[in-house]
């Protein structure tokens, strides 16, 4: 691991659930237990000399699950490649060649350093299969995979979230500004009676969607929830491995 000095003084090793659980509660889907068997977890601890000084417990952790069998975005990463296939021989092709990164969790007070890239960077290879994967609902906003050398596929927008997003550049809120739910409320309260009736409209359309959720009532809450769907679409990530030839 390379950058700044604190950096120096943390090292990546193989971990196990123990790491996991100290740093689940820090992830934004944290679920409290692992809802599927892991292949591998690897942890950032500080290096053995200073566990004194900056404790002992993992600062990162990075989980490697065995692949989902359904991914639309995987067919396109990789060229149909398991079309055509029975599903038992997908399955069993997909389990020999792939790994998906489940978790990557780093401790807050230990995030910007960049360690969620050397995570991925680092220990990718170790897995030693053809392929590793992601799909990452953040990866919009932090794209820490593609940095490790992963490559990017986003899904597509759907139809109604098009909609919501072009309703709200037409009141002079751009795409750029929809991951600050308080600054988008703002522009919204400052809103003439016409646009404002305009933008209530689309987001009523837009709730439809969305069961119970179309009955929140005007405000913060409600900006944000909208913001939150416009601003969560996956993006799938793939890395071929150099070293290790895909295998039948």
């Amino acid at each position: 691991m390379r950058s700044c000095s604190i950096v120096q003084k943390l090292e990546i090793v193989r971990g196990g659930l123990e790491d996991y659980k100290e740093l689940g509660h820090f992830h934004y889907r944290d679920e409290g237990e692992m809802t599927q068997p892991f292949a591998a977890i690897f942890a950032i601890r500080p290096v053995r000399r200073l566990e004194v000084q900056i404790g002992k417990k993992a600062v990162g952790v990075i989980v490697y699950t065995m692949p989902s069998p359904g991914l639309e975005l995987r067919n396109a990463a990789m060229g149909n490649v398991f079309s055509g296939m029975d599903r038992v021989t997908r399955l069993s092709l997909m389990n020999k060649n792939i790994r998906c990164i489940s978790r990557v969790i780093i401790e807050p007070r230990f995030r910007g350093l960049g360690l969620a890239r050397e995570l991925v960077r680092e220990t990718m290879p170790k897995m030693k299969v053809p392929i590793v994967e992601s799909m990452a609902v953040m990866g919009l906003i932090n794209p820490f995979f593609e940095k490790a050398g992963m490559k990017a596929y986003k899904g597509k927008m759907p139809a109604r979230c098009v909609q919501m997003t072009e309703a709200l550049s037409v009141v002079g809120i751009e795409q750029d500004e929809l991951i600050d739910a308080e600054k988008v409320q703002r522009k919204l309260d400052r809103l003439g009676q016409g646009e404002a009736e305009f933008i209530e409209r689309q987001k009523k359309k837009f709730l439809e969607s969305y069961g119970k959720r179309k009955q929140m009532p005007p405000g913060a809450a409600r900006t944000g929830y909208i913001l939150s769907k416009l601003t969560s679409r996956p993006v799938y990530y793939i890395w071929f491995n150099p070293e290790v030839t895909f295998g039948i």
